[in-house]
């Protein structure tokens, strides 16, 4: 196959069937592998007949993709959420842009939902990872196998993977940015607040950036946005 769509699942019932039928059309120039975290849902089940591969794997994000990777036939490894959807003509963009000059790359990314700040949070995610350089799982990373091994394959960290291995991707080439969208959902950003989500993204990412433990860094996000920062059920209802 010239490509493979790694898509790691944990606990993904009420997504997988919709991410998998939206792909179907894709089959014939590519694989489709799910590789879960050993799920305690049906997420397994139903992704069985929607996809050509599912793996059981230890849980973590990081550690899923890898293996994921190590099973895939594609020359180009395409990793993407269970949560986000390709742009119906992503394989050959793809194709067109990529080459051994430019041996990586992401889409832009449009968050669903009706609130106006998620365009424009969007917007800022697209313009960062252009003057950055670093792209967001959300983004779908797309990369050759060559350069994908060259670098080790994704860190095995708990948190900031992405980011860790855009890092190594970038001492190889400078990654094609597609203006093309991929919509990821930005349920998480309505549910625990816009203005909150985007500061815990940001102190987390600034932890980071400053050499916190990655291990950390996964507790404080699952804590959730208002444990992080203790607002009032009033400041909550306002960041809604």
């Amino acid at each position: 196959m010239k490509f493979s769509i790694i898509i790691p699942t944990l606990n993904e019932e009420k997504s997988i069937q919709s991410c998998l039928l939206a792909l179907q059309p894709l089959r014939n120039d590519c694989e489709l592998i799910i590789v879960d975290g050993d799920s305690t849902d049906n997420t397994r089940l139903i992704a069985a007949p929607l996809a050509d591969k599912v793996l059981l794997s230890v849980k973590g994000r990081s550690k899923q993709m890898n293996n994921g990777a190590k099973q895939a036939t594609g020359e180009i490894l395409i990793f993407l959420h269970a949560d986000t959807y390709l742009p119906e003509n992503a394989l050959a963009l793809i194709e067109e842009k990529i080459s051994l000059i430019k041996q990586w790359g992401r889409f832009d990314i449009q968050l669903s939902g009706n609130l106006f700040l998620l365009k424009v949070i969007a917007q800022m995610m697209n313009w960062r990872s252009r003057l950055t350089g670093i792209a967001t799982g959300d983004q779908v990373i797309f990369v050759t196998r060559q350069a994908f091994e060259k670098t080790g394959q994704y860190p095995e960290i708990n948190l900031m993977e992405d980011i860790a291995l855009c890092k190594k991707l970038k001492k190889i080439s400078s990654p094609i940015c597609l203006k093309d969208k991929v919509i990821s959902s930005g349920r998480r950003w309505e549910q625990n607040g816009i203005h909150l989500t985007l500061l815990l993204m940001w102190t987390l990412r600034l932890r980071y950036f400053f050499g916190a433990d990655p291990k950390t860094l996964a507790f404080l996000y699952a804590q959730g946005v208002f444990t992080q920062f203790k607002c009032s059920d009033w400041y909550k209802r306002r960041c809604r």
